[in-house]
């Protein structure tokens, strides 16, 4: 037995002994020995107050007080460990109480339908084996965010870079764009990922700055790839503070102009749970974006609240289906409904889809198979350095072509 198996501290909350007793003995069976048992939410909330517990095993419907209830009670007490709901009722009611725990922003491991398999529950705890250092669970906070002190020094010393995601047509499998994903750099060398620093950087006025660079970057590397042969469209994500600024298109535009990029070639994402907050401060730039020739994206369709109105006031060119809904298509008739009718309109309004999150050559397969223009995710290749990617694209153009031949 694993020691970092036997370390986990499991919690069992279920009203039914028979099923308590099941799900121990498969743990134990499985090297998971450090499980406690409870028979209602009460006790449960009892037990946490007295040991820390890493995974909570939860019944959704439970008499008193329910499954649903028990998460709003940990979210409340800040409960850190993961969460595992399991529940005899329908899949569709076990992806809402999964929604419910990323609202509370409480971690979930994934959900088991009773009767729970042996194999499900084995397949569902290989995704909690740490892949880098031991005793880290996956979903754990990732480092803490820069302070406003440290966002300042790497912004001064211009450590501002650009990694780059291949997009590729899901019918040929060619090379037809790039998402632009902005990056630090800190003094050791060690890349900081966005989650440390953009939610502090658009708190504190400073996000326009970090997309300029970002788009400089950009600019920069599009125009070295098209003089080493390579020509794809580039993507660039705005935050609504640059959707606020009158003067972001004339900046972009002379940006773009300076390095010969041309600007069709440039589209600019906008997610768009934020785009209704300034609505004629918007429209403005973005007509004139659109004016200026520049290709517009609504990023996360379907995750805001308006997203039918944004796609009749708003000139976007492209629609790009949320990884939310991607991400199991293949299996889950939901989600590729979802995904069909979110290519079926874009087709009838004259805009490209493009699916995020593309993990498995299933998921894959559906896509291409509704209709979606292109696709990104792991499953093609993860966010790369500009010259690393120069060498995915010839490699990966000098493989279909030995295919062909």
């Amino acid at each position: 037995m694993a020691e970092q198996e036997s370390a986990l501290r499991m919690l069992i909350v279920d009203d039914e002994p028979f099923v308590q007793r099941l799900l121990a003995t498969m743990l134990a069976q499985l090297g998971y020995r450090n499980v406690v048992t409870c028979s209602s939410g009460t006790q449960a909330l009892q037990q946490l107050t007295r040991s820390v517990v890493d995974v909570l095993f939860l019944d959704v419907n439970m008499p008193g007080m329910d499954g649903v209830e028990l998460i709003r009670l940990l979210a409340q007490a800040r409960y850190c460990g993961l969460v595992v709901p399991v529940s005899g009722e329908d899949s569709r009611i076990l992806e809402s109480v999964n929604r419910l725990l990323s609202a509370h922003q409480l971690k979930s491991a994934g959900c088991l339908e009773k009767p729970v398999s042996r194999a499900r529950l084995e397949s569902l705890l290989q995704s909690l084996k740490p892949k880098g250092s031991a005793g880290k669970l996956p979903g754990a906070a990732p480092p803490g965010t820069l302070g406003i002190k440290e966002l300042h020094s790497l912004l001064a010393s211009g450590t501002v870079i650009a990694h780059y995601q291949p997009q590729v047509s899901l019918t040929s499998g060619a090379l037809v764009g790039v998402e632009t994903l902005a990056r630090l750099r800190d003094a050791s060398g060690a890349t900081v990922m966005p989650n440390r620093f953009i939610a502090v950087a658009e708190e504190y006025g400073l996000i326009r700055e970090i997309t300029r660079r970002v788009l400089q970057c950009a600019l920069e590397q599009a125009k070295a790839w098209r003089e080493a042969g390579l020509r794809v469209g580039l993507a660039v994500n705005v935050s609504m503070d640059d959707l606020a600024a009158l003067d972001f298109p004339d900046m972009l535009d002379g940006m773009a102009n300076a390095l010969g990029v041309e600007p069709q070639s440039i589209t600019l994402e906008v997610t768009e749970s934020r785009v209704l907050q300034q609505l004629s401060t918007v429209l403005d730039v973005l007509s004139r974006l659109r004016l200026k020739r520049f290709r517009l994206s609504i990023d996360d369709f379907g995750t805001g609240h308006s997203s039918l109105a944004q796609l009749r006031d708003l000139p976007f060119d492209e629609l790009k289906i949320d990884r939310g809904f991607v991400d199991g298509a293949s299996h889950n008739c939901t989600l590729r409904a979802i995904c069909e009718a979110n290519v079926r309109m874009a087709k009838q309004l004259s805009m490209s889809t493009v699916a995020e999150g593309i993990e498995t050559q299933a998921d894959y397969d559906v896509l291409r198979d509704l209709g979606c223009d292109a696709g990104q995710g792991y499953l093609m290749a993860r966010p790369m350095p500009g010259e690393e990617l120069l060498r995915w694209a010839r490699e990966r153009a000098q493989r279909a072509a030995r295919d062909c031949g």
